[in-house]
């Protein structure tokens, strides 16, 4: 099972990094960058919470499912051609060995746009989110599919005392208790299933219903239209985060723009 091996092979690569940088190390610095910060606000949250359809936008290289998806990989560049065309937040893949991401990539992104900007990767460890603090980012994902409840429930709650919004991503109705349990604010229904990698867009519309109100709801993956986003919009879903149909495009700012056509108020 691909999600198994990643969760290995994250696992495996933080005991290196924990040898070279102890998670102690880790919280002093975060302790200190505290010190010298005022609190932020919500800013991640905020982006997704305006009337109409909000837009993660992402910057991925490759997956395990698609291989290479962008050989010629401007992370900058591409970055301000999503804020230019309208994004709300940016998603970043720092994943190395299956999404060829890297942390570097977030720190640079969000030195070079005014956008919330979520880190997106396979979080198992508590140290990886005092890393993602570290690294400048808003928000990370974390995905119900490796975390029991109660585990969930600790790594949102330290999220919120690092001043980072949490999504929480879930595949199905379980997965959905388990979020909505733990007290996810921000919950993402992925439309493909990360066991077999297919993708299903009415998953998403399937499970709406099961997310109390209060609790921004985001669709993700195999969103592709303005008439996806359209019939999105009209179940109740509040953002979408969206990588390769605009990683792919010739023409980033018009796609994201043809994209937002969909998610307009009538």
């Amino acid at each position: 099972m691909i999600l198994e091996e990643i969760k290995a092979s994250v696992k495996n690569r933080l005991e290196i990094q924990k040898k070279q940088a102890p998670l102690e190390a880790l919280v002093a610095r975060v302790e200190a960058q505290a010190g010298t910060e005022a609190a932020a606000p919500p800013v991640f949250k905020r982006a997704l919470s305006k009337p109409e359809m909000s837009f993660i936008c992402e910057i991925k290289r490759a997956s395990p499912s698609k291989g290479l998806i962008a050989p010629d990989f401007p992370y900058h560049d591409i970055a301000r051609e999503y804020e230019a065309a309208g994004a709300d937040a940016v998603s970043v893949l720092t994943e190395r060995d299956y999404f060829m991401g890297s942390p570097d990539y977030l720190s640079a992104v969000k030195a070079h746009i005014s956008l919330p900007v979520l880190r997106k990767d396979f979080i198992v460890d508590e140290y990886q989110l005092y890393e993602t603090k570290l690294l400048g980012a808003d928000a990370v994902l974390l995905i119900c599919a490796l975390l029991d409840t109660e585990t969930l429930r600790r790594y949102l709650d330290l999220c919120r005392r690092l001043g980072l919004s949490a999504l929480v991503e879930a595949h199905d109705d379980r997965e959905i208790g388990s979020a909505v349990e733990a007290g996810a604010r921000i919950v993402g229904v992925n439309n493909r299933d990360l066991k077999i990698f297919e993708v299903d867009l009415y998953n998403c519309i399937r499970l709406r219903p099961l997310v109390p109100a209060g609790i921004l709801y985001v669709a993700e993956s195999g969103i592709s239209s303005a008439e996806d986003i359209a019939r999105l919009k009209d179940a109740g879903v509040d953002a979408v985060l969206i990588g390769e149909a605009l990683m792919r495009s010739p023409d980033r700012k018009a796609a994201l723009r043809a994209l937002k056509s969909g998610g307009t108020a009538k």
